[in-house]
């Protein structure tokens, strides 16, 4: 009997999987953008709802915790369903909880919508990096990836922009608004045209691993964000969901382990036996830190220390979300011609060197000083997405995709969170020492931005060697292209991404 030969993979998308990525980059934007478009709106929801900060701080925070709890579910489910069904459950919480904060009476139903909202967010974003991982030929992965670098960076990145912007001339309400019936097209051209992209398997889900999932990451980015809390107990209050989170993800990787011998996992560990897989998550870890510590800072800088409006500093963010948009494809594209490490070395440098520059601001420095700034350490973001999502992704067999995916998912929410508290709680500590040895609140805040940015930087320089451990990330088992496999299909000539 006659062997029969693989064909090589095509070198583009086929028409129908390129409709169906585009659909998901969309409305992955739509959903991410929502994560931070609300830390400019808290002295509004503060005014209109009649909250403390603390309370209103919980808008982003609780749509943070609750990606963490959800996302590492999402490696079990994207194998479960069909890719379609995958999207409408997305999209549909999603739109139905920016209807339910569109119409909050009161800052509880509020929170209720933005828990929702950030359940269809954290499982459309793995949704979408292990439908392209899956449909995309290797040969230009790195071009399709840049796309979703544009999404992963630029979305957050625009967030405050266009929230100052509309909160500039209409009520809180209004960004969700805004929102609704674009996620309402979203979820409608789906339910119409997006094709079911992969074969579900039958897996049954592990009772325990759920609510140890929960606890661990729960906990983890609970206590995190606890620490960003203004209050000299803030830190305190922060161990104990920490402590009992580590706890807890002790537990479940103890269990993970387990189950995987038998392929029976929530979220298979095994992704973390490939080198190249390990290593960028560990840049991805502190690229996130530094790019939502950034995000959180920067506003709190240029109004309470140089007295700019939220409208401004919102412009001010703007120049550097449209940079990373305008490198992500440019990226992607370099990355299919020379690999990852001959772009993460520079964008790690330019990272390093705009969190350095942010160290030196000053109550005397200028706007276009943090523009500046800003526009350098997007450009070094731009750099390191895309390779990191390629390469990483890349290096993993088909069957462990989606498990990659959850994994990049929820290393970006931890280290997001984490970045929040590192940042805010090195700021507080110290504007909080300064007022107290007789300092004005504006000296004091500037000296805490200070502090908060000069770790920052010498965190990100660990970064720059690190890089060198990135290469392009050859799957391991030679496999033939071919959408949802969960089993890699053998070949006897198939070409890895990019020797």
């Amino acid at each position: 009997m006659t062997e029969t030969a693989v064909a090589a993979p095509p070198a583009r998308l086929a028409p129908r999987d390129r409709r169906a990525v585009a659909l998901l980059l969309f409305s992955a934007f739509v959903v991410i953008l929502n994560e931070t478009t609300m830390g400019v709106a808290v002295p509004h929801l503060m005014h209109d709802l009649a909250i403390t900060a603390s309370a209103a701080q919980w808008v982003s925070a609780a749509f943070m915790l609750t990606m963490a709890v959800v996302i590492p579910v999402t490696g079990f489910v994207i194998r479960r369903v069909t890719t379609r069904t995958a999207f409408l459950v997305a999209m549909g919480l999603f739109t139905a909880g920016t209807l339910v904060s569109a119409l909050a009476p009161g800052f509880v139903v509020l929170l209720v919508g933005r828990v929702v909202q950030a359940s269809g967010t954290a499982i459309m974003m793995p949704l979408l990096t292990t439908t392209v991982m899956t449909v995309t030929p290797p040969a230009s992965r790195g071009r399709v990836m840049g796309n979703v670098g544009v999404v992963i960076s630029v979305a957050p990145a625009l967030g405050p922009t266009l929230s100052g912007a509309v909160l500039g001339v209409a009520s809180w309400r209004w960004l969700f608004v805004v929102m609704l019936p674009i996620a309402a097209t979203a979820l409608t051209l789906g339910a119409l045209r997006l094709p079911t992209l992969n074969e579900p398997r039958y897996a049954k889900v592990d009772v325990v691993s759920v609510p140890l999932s929960a606890v661990a990451f729960g906990g983890i980015v609970y206590g995190l964000s606890r620490f960003g809390e203004a209050s000299r107990a803030g830190a305190l209050g922060a161990w104990a969901p920490i402590v009992v989170g580590a706890a807890a993800l002790s537990l479940f990787v103890a269990r993970q382990l387990w189950l995987q011998r038998d392929d029976r996992a929530l979220l298979d560990l095994r992704t973390f036996t490939h080198r190249t897989f390990t290593a960028g998550m560990v840049l991805m870890a502190v690229a996130m830190i530094a790019m939502f510590g950034t995000i959180i800072l920067f506003p709190i800088f240029a109004q309470d220390v140089l007295g700019l409006s939220a409208l401004t500093t919102g412009l001010l963010l703007l120049p550097g979300g449209l940079t990373m948009g305008l490198l992500a494809p440019w990226v992607g594209r370099a990355f299919d011609r020379v690999g990852p490490r001959p772009l993460l070395v520079p964008g790690t440098i330019l990272v390093t060197a705009a969190v350095a520059t942010m160290s030196r601001f000053s109550a005397q420095s200028a706007p276009w000083h943090l523009l500046v700034a800003h526009l350098v350490l997007c450009g070094g973001l731009a750099l390191l997405f895309t390779p990191l999502f390629s390469a990483s992704l890349g290096s993993l067999p088909p069957r462990l995709y989606a498990f990659g995916s959850a994994t990049i998912g929820t290393v970006q929410q931890v280290a997001g969170a984490a970045g929040t508290a590192l940042f805010v709680t090195l700021m507080t500590a110290t504007a909080l020492a300064r007022a107290d040895a007789g300092a004005p609140a504006v000296a004091a805040t500037a000296a805490g931005v200070h502090t908060a940015f000069t770790v920052g930087a010498l965190l990100t320089v660990l970064t720059i060697p690190a890089a060198f451990a990135i290469g392009r990330g050859a799957p391991p088992e030679a496999q033939a292209y071919g959408p949802a496999q969960d089993a890699p299909v053998q070949a006897a000539e198939v070409g890895a991404p990019g020797a």
